[in-house]
């Protein structure tokens, strides 16, 4: 195993950036490399580490951008002589399978309002691996004893949350909020400057208020469009802890979308349910 392959995969980790992780796991006869060589892909092309080099890792570096946007590992089998059908330019002679390995970046979130979705939320991010910050404008809400798995607990007004916090750090941003007026002011600047995945939790009331201003203030329909409201996979969640499940459940849902979802024998469809804001107090 390549310690800085090891080294530099972590990192991606922690800084939430998918990759894909090219090894070679059988060989046979003359191949430039062997079992066990390696090669990491990142999402802007570059690399690390080599499986052989030549017109095989071309092939490989252009399947590994393919499995990036696909979000799907896969497994091929190469035939290094340029003579037989189907085979690379190559001259070696042998062939070699490699495995491709899609490590998505896990998310990270950030969360308005220490209230008790927020809380019940927080006791499923750690046993997942989902990082996350808390931000309130009332400290002992969003204190160590509260969210001590939490990377950042930030004490902020509304206005001035992503002035201090950078958005393009956290691929979530739930606005689980206390306050009405706060989470709209939360939301007018998340359209314009939150990138990613943004989730309001609201009733119909409150969602239609809070879009109504917005469109009075010139937000765009493509704009709020991007805001998830009601929160989560539509299971019929109630209780904070039902939210805080569903929740989870789209995230997991968004890092596996080729995979079908099963339901039990008599499981009934999914409704669609608007959680009332006053549960995330």
């Amino acid at each position: 195993m390549d310690r800085r392959l090891t080294k530099e995969a972590l990192r991606l980790m922690e800084a939430h950036v998918a990759f894909v992780r090219c090894t070679v796991v059988q060989a046979v006869g003359s191949v430039p490399g062997k079992v066990g060589a390696s090669m990491l892909v990142r999402p802007d092309g570059t690399t690390l580490g080599t499986i052989g080099g030549a017109a095989l890792e071309e092939q490989v570096k252009t399947l590994a951008r393919a499995a990036l946007d696909s979000h799907r590992g896969d497994l091929r089998h190469f035939e290094l002589s340029t003579w037989k059908p189907g085979g690379i330019p190559s001259l070696c002679g042998g062939s070699v399978d490699i495995a491709l390995e899609y490590v998505p970046a896990l998310p990270n979130l950030l969360i308005w309002g220490g209230g008790h979705v927020a809380h019940a939320l927080t006791q499923l991010l750690p046993t997942l691996e989902y990082d996350y910050s808390i931000a309130d404008d009332r400290e002992e809400w969003v204190s160590r004893e509260r969210f001590p798995s939490a990377d950042e607990r930030i004490v902020v007004p509304a206005a001035e949350l992503f002035d201090r916090v950078e958005p393009g750090r956290f691929t979530h941003l739930y606005l689980l909020g206390y306050d009405a007026l706060k989470d709209g002011e939360v939301l007018r600047a998340a359209v314009d400057r939150f990138p990613n995945y943004i989730g309001l939790i609201a009733s119909q009331a409150k969602r239609a208020h809070l879009f109504a201003k917005l469109r009075g203030d010139g937000v765009s329909e493509l704009a709020l469009s991007r805001v998830h409201s009601p929160v989560g996979l539509a299971i019929g969640a109630e209780r904070p802890a039902e939210i805080a499940v569903s929740i989870v459940a789209e995230i997991v849902r968004e890092l596996h979308p080729e995979k079908p979802i099963r339901r039990g024998v008599g499981s009934r469809a999914r409704s669609e349910t608007a959680h009332a804001s006053d549960t995330a107090r």
